[in-house]
C-alpha cells in the first residue's frame, strides 16, 4: 500500500475518532427525576418542571412549561431554588413564584448566564386540557452546543416540523398529551439525534409507553429510556 494512501487512511480515522470523542464530551448530562422533571448538568444546572423532588439542590435555571400543579409546583420549585436561581415561566405562573422570574410566551427568546432559551408553542389539538390560547410553552435551549427541546404537555402540533433540535424530551403517555404513536410522528418530524420519552409512570402512562415509542423509532432515531432517579 502506498505511503500516501496509508497517510490518508490514518488521517481520516483520526478525524473520525476526534468527532466521536467530541460528541461524548459535549453531550449534556441529563437525569430524569420522573414525570416531566429533568436535571441537566452543563454550563449551568437546569431543572425542568420540578415535581415530587426527592432531595434539595440548587438550580441555576428552572424552566416551567405551564401552571398545572404537576409542572408549576411551588413547594418543589423551592427545593431546587437558590438566591441566584432564575425561573422562566408563562405569565399565569408568576403569581405562584418568588425570586427572579422571567415571563415568556411562545416566540420569545431569553438569555440567562450565556444560555439561549427559546419558548415554543405547547398545546392540545384533539383534547381540551392545554388550550393554545393559554400561551403555554415548551423550551428549546442550547447547552454544550446541543439544542435540547423539552416539549411540555402537548400534542403533535404543526409547529414541530420547524423545530431544529438535537435532543428531544417528548411526552408519550396519551390522555393529556401525545400518545407514544403521536410522539413517534413528532420525533420523525424534528429528526433529533436523540429522543428521550417522558410524562409516564407518575400520573398517567407506564414504561410500556416509552417502550412502544422506542420500538417504533428503532433504526430511525436513537431513543434512550432513562431510569427515574
Amino acid at each position: 500500500m502506498a505511503l500516501k494512501t496509508v497517510f490518508i487512511i490514518v488521517f481520516v480515522l483520526c478525524i473520525y475518532l476526534m468527532n466521536v470523542r467530541g460528541d461524548a464530551i459535549m453531550k449534556p448530562d441529563i437525569h430524569w427525576l420522573g414525570h416531566d422533571t429533568f436535571k441537566i448538568i452543563a454550563e449551568k444546572i437546569i431543572y425542568t418542571d420540578p415535581f415530587k423532588i426527592k432531595k434539595k439542590d440548587t438550580a441555576d435555571i428552572i424552566l416551567i412549561t405551564h401552571d398545572h400543579y404537576d409542572h408549576c409546583s411551588p413547594d418543589d420549585i423551592e427545593k431546587v431554588q437558590g438566591p441566584a436561581t432564575v425561573i422562566v415561566a408563562p405569565a399565569d405562573c408568576a403569581g405562584k413564584l418568588s425570586g427572579t422570574v422571567k415571563i415568556v410566551k411562545p416566540g420569545d427568546t431569553v438569555h440567562i448566564g450565556g444560555i439561549e432559551i427559546e419558548a415554543v408553542p405547547s398545546y392540545n389539538i384533539n383534547k381540551h386540557f392545554h388550550p393554545k390560547e393559554r400561551a403555554w410553552v415548551g423550551y428549546i435551549f442550547t447547552v454544550d452546543e446541543q439544542r435540547i427541546y423539552i416539549a411540555g404537555d402537548t400534542d403533535y402540533i404543526p409547529e414541530m416540523k420547524d423545530f431544529k433540535v438535537d435532543i428531544a424530551l417528548l411526552p408519550v403517555s396519551g390522555t393529556y398529551v401525545m400518545t407514544a404513536e403521536e410522539a413517534v410522528e413528532a420525533a420523525l418530524a424534528m429528526q433529533p439525534k436523540l429522543a428521550i420519552p417522558m410524562h409516564y409512570g407518575s400520573i398517567v402512562g407506564t414504561r410500556d409507553d416509552a417502550g412502544t415509542f422506542a420500538d417504533a423509532l428503532k433504526d430511525r432515531i436513537s431513543v434512550e429510556i432513562l431510569e427515574e432517579e
